[in-house]
């Protein structure tokens, strides 16, 4: 799996983490998906990043 899947991959499963919590009330499994979304997030942001500049280089 590349980088860019496996991002996009870490920030469903923060969103299915977090409805999990939602729906038991389980506050620790909702912070923790809300952490792996940022973090999913977060790194898509970079890889676009990354993209732009590649792309300007070229």
């Amino acid at each position: 799996m590349n980088d860019k899947a496996e991002h996009k991959a870490e920030e469903l499963k923060g969103q299915a983490k977090e409805k999990v919590g939602d729906a038991t009330g389980n506050e620790q499994w909702q912070a923790e998906g809300k952490a792996d979304q940022g973090k999913g997030a977060l790194k898509q942001a970079a890889d676009k990043v990354k993209d732009a500049v590649k792309g300007h280089k070229d």
